[in-house]
């Protein structure tokens, strides 16, 4: 869909698709989750690993594989304890729309998993072949909604009153 300067009207953005995603909610043995700094922000801007879902691949395979992406931490390092029963799904905020993955998509649905984290903090490394955070830490679970960017508080939210029980 063609955009002039980024700018999408709401009946444009609306005939949009969601785009395929998986979130994962990585927690330590203390039940402190990982969230990292995005490396593309100016101010706060901490998240939880996320990512696309490749054609052909299963939701699990895209959360493993994004985890270790995004912040070095292997399958063998981590045991999978749960998982959103659905999809939940954010809106991009309307000026962003136009600006990311190239305008295709009008937000994210997300298959989340609760990952229990097995490894020291040393085995966490961000600086990746691709890197996405610029620092991370290890949060306690009622201080994430206010830490994360707006847009998504509501996903957090869900994903921590389906998946934050067991931590």
């Amino acid at each position: 869909m063609k955009t002039q300067g980024h700018f999408m009207t709401l009946d444009q953005i609306e005939q949009l698709p969601y785009r395929p995603c998986v979130g994962v909610m990585l927690a330590n043995p203390r039940g402190h989750v990982f969230v990292g700094q995005r490396l593309d922000r100016d101010s706060d801007a901490w998240q939880m690993p996320q990512g696309g879902v490749d054609a052909g691949e299963n939701c699990r395979d895209a959360a493993l594989r994004e985890l270790w992406e995004e912040t070095g931490v292997s399958e063998k390092l981590v045991s999978i304890e749960a998982e959103t029963r659905g999809l939940i799904r954010y809106d991009l905020p309307h000026d962003l729309v136009g600006k990311a993955w190239g305008g295709k998509y009008r937000g994210q649905e997300q298959k989340w998993f609760l990952l229990r984290f097995h490894g020291t903090d040393a085995d966490v490394n961000i600086a990746t072949d691709h890197p996405e955070f610029s620092a991370w830490k290890w949060l306690p679970k009622d201080q994430l909604v206010d830490n994360i960017v707006p847009f998504k508080r509501a996903v957090y939210e869900q994903v921590l009153a389906e998946l934050g029980v067991k931590l």
